[in-house]
């Protein structure tokens, strides 16, 4: 239930309970699911609002710029590489689409084992061809190392090994890019060499959040129901991810103060400093060179992380007077 009453009387938050998390098995393969040791001060669900500084035109991660557009995206597209959070301050860290990303003794190749059953937004099932697809991409686009300098194949089901002609020991966190989030082979056969459509886009990953609407005054985001993380207690968190525009950053801070926003997006080093000084907001760094400014009933939210996923946000409730 969204708990976010921002002015009612007593300002004081309760604090979010941790959740106990039962870890099995290892290497992010692992199925865990959170304890029911969280007391009811916690928030469950609901709508998180978070005002974009713009509307985002590109939705195909590969082509998104602007920090509203790899927000979106990243949403609804992973990378290869990631290492994910539950909800309430959980401290596992769980793999992402690679369950695991080793190199070569020489950093010359990088064979990756993917994680099985993960299906893209659209049906269609994430796997080696879909892995190999997207590099091709990439490399087409000048994100990768053109061929012959990087050459993608899978030995055997569930496996992509990258072969380079120079040693890369970073590789693994150049695939971590949410630039490099991986598209269904069938949005990509509809695009071919153009960017995809935000229609094209909104389906074509297999991340926490579906596209719902999109129009001039915003997007809403809802929680993919079938998103592979959920099973290993990752979130999302909330129900719904609301995002208008506000193109002007004091509007931005001002609605954040009344309450008609959790978050709000890319602001200065002035609207921050406002923000601190009161009790119930805060300012975060972004990755960016500006600040998101959060109501203090939004926890999960990562400092310095330009485009982080949102699985793991989760509301708390302000308490009564």
């Amino acid at each position: 239930m969204l708990a976010v009453g921002r002015r009612t009387a007593g300002a004081a938050l309760l604090a979010a309970a941790a959740v106990a998390l039962v870890c099995a098995g290892c290497g992010g393969s692992d199925d865990a699911s959170p304890s029911s040791g969280a007391v009811a001060t916690a928030g469950h669900g609901g709508t998180l609002t978070w005002a974009l500084a713009d509307r985002p035109a590109e939705l195909d991660p590969l082509f998104a710029r602007s920090p509203s557009e790899r927000l979106v995206s990243r949403q609804i597209h992973e990378p290869l590489i990631a290492e994910l959070a539950g909800p309430f301050d959980d401290p596992r860290r769980v793999a992402g689409l690679a369950l695991s990303a080793r190199p070569t003794s020489d950093d010359r190749a990088w064979r990756l084992r993917l994680r099985p059953g993960v299906r893209f937004q659209d049906g269609t099932p994430f796997d080696a061809r879909a892995v190999i697809a997207n590099a091709q991409r990439w490399q087409a686009q000048g994100r990768l190392p053109a061929e012959p300098e990087l050459f993608a194949f899978s030995p055997r089901p569930g496996q992509v090994t990258f072969k380079l002609a120079v040693a890369d020991p970073r590789f693994d966190r150049r695939l971590a890019s949410p630039r490099l989030g991986v598209v269904s082979r069938r949005a990509l056969g509809a695009a071919g060499s153009r960017p995809l459509t935000a229609a094209e886009a909104a389906d074509s990953g297999t991340g926490p959040f579906e596209l719902r609407e999109n129009d001039a005054d915003g997007l809403l985001m809802a929680r993919n129901g079938d998103w592979w993380g959920s099973d290993h207690g990752l979130g999302p968190e909330i129900d719904q991810l609301a995002l208008p525009v506000v193109a002007d950053p004091a509007a931005r801070v001002t609605e954040l103060s009344g309450g008609d926003l959790q978050v709000a997006a890319e602001l200065g080093a002035d609207e921050a400093r406002r923000l601190r000084r009161d009790p119930l907001l805060d300012a975060l760094p972004d990755g960016y060179g500006t600040a998101t400014g959060i109501e203090l009933s939004v926890r999960g939210i990562p400092p310095r992380v330009p485009a982080p996923s949102l699985n793991a946000v989760w509301l708390t409730r302000i308490a009564p007077g």
